[in-house]
């Protein structure tokens, strides 16, 4: 399909200034640039960190800004010197959006710390509009078996996890999780596939959490203030509480991994040297590497995982982002275009 043969304007929800709610709004539809594909969204996953950028969290996003790093969608048109991609390709559009190749992150195989990093739905125009642009070599083409809004939370939440995942030791068995969301509903069914045990904990008094963990097979459920019945052998935090911490750590074994799965935390209290001690290791995720898109879609359709998914219409955005919030949603929440 030539860009000709589309439509000039399209729907989206915009966000004009931290603070604000998104805006529903009718705008041009983009032109791929050379290396980019003209993309019409089938759906966009909303994010925790949809609601940092919107929260002012995460400094300097672009703006006027279209959010949303979780997108499935098929390609419609193509950019000049677009080779890897073609019209009808169903892809999604991670969070990261274009890497500079060249910086010394680059060059030492660690392209999600590169200098010159831009990022969907942050620095790049995203997927909560009916067509977006990405560049072709950032895309995944997707598995027939997530081409469709089921698929869009594991542009992100499965490969945010994922890398968490692979930063603890192959060895640990019994392994943490705090913050029982779209990323830990995903990473608890990878975790089963290679007979390890989940234990879950979520904010005090959240029931309905737990049971969804347990539902998802985890082996135990409770609440962040809870103590374990055994010592972990690793643990992962997706909550954005930094005092989540020194519990974790205290409920951590000799020479355990805690790893701190979101891209925002509030602060970290100070804690005695005593949790640390004992080769505990406490350290972060940052961004993602195509490389963890290709470990991932391999691992995910061979598991398979499987997503709980809440659908909003686009108009319905900021509904889905309170949603989230205040911790309403079992799963993902999932933006899905009408058309």
């Amino acid at each position: 399909m030539s860009v000709s043969a589309l439509p000039a304007n399209m729907k989206a929800m915009v966000l004009e200034k931290p603070g604000t709610p998104l805006q529903l709004k009718t705008l041009l539809i983009p032109v791929p640039l050379a290396k980019q594909v003209l993309i019409k969204v089938i759906a966009c996953g909303i994010c925790r960190t949809d609601l940092h950028i919107m929260d002012g969290e995460l400094s300097d996003p672009m703006l006027p800004l279209i959010p949303g790093h979780e997108i499935i969608g098929e390609v419609v048109a193509t950019g000049e010197g677009v080779s890897l991609l073609k019209v009808g390709d169903i892809v999604g559009v991670p969070w990261l959006a274009y890497t500079c190749g060249k910086c010394k992150y680059c060059v030492q195989q660690k392209e999600n710390l590169c200098e010159y990093a831009l990022f969907t739905g942050y620095t790049m125009n995203g997927g909560y509009a009916e067509y977006t642009v990405a560049f072709e070599a950032y895309c995944n083409i997707m598995p027939s078996m997530y081409a469709d809004p089921s698929g869009a939370p594991l542009l992100c939440a499965g490969l945010i996890g994922f890398r968490a995942w692979r930063m603890i030791d192959e060895a640990a068995e019994q392994i943490a999780i705090y913050g029982f969301g779209a990323a830990a509903h995903i990473l608890t069914q990878i975790a089963q596939f290679h007979y390890k045990s989940i234990f879950a904990f979520t904010r005090p008094g959240d029931a309905a959490s737990q049971q969804f963990a347990l539902d998802m097979g985890a082996i135990w459920a409770g609440s962040s203030l809870d103590a374990p019945p055994v010592k972990m052998d690793a643990a992962i935090i997706f909550a954005p509480d930094g005092s989540l911490v020194p519990i974790a750590l205290s409920h951590l074994d000799k020479g355990g991994t805690l790893v701190c799965g979101g891209i925002h935390m509030s602060n970290i209290p100070s804690f005695p040297y005593d949790l640390l001690w004992e080769e505990r290791v406490l350290r972060s995720v940052a961004n993602l590497t195509r490389d963890d898109g290709r470990a991932f879609f391999k691992t995910a359709t061979k598991v398979p995982v499987r997503t709980t998914i809440q659908r909003f219409t686009l108009s319905q955005a900021n509904e889905g982002l309170a949603a989230l919030r205040s911790g309403r949603i079992r799963g993902a929440a999932v933006l899905v275009m009408s058309s």
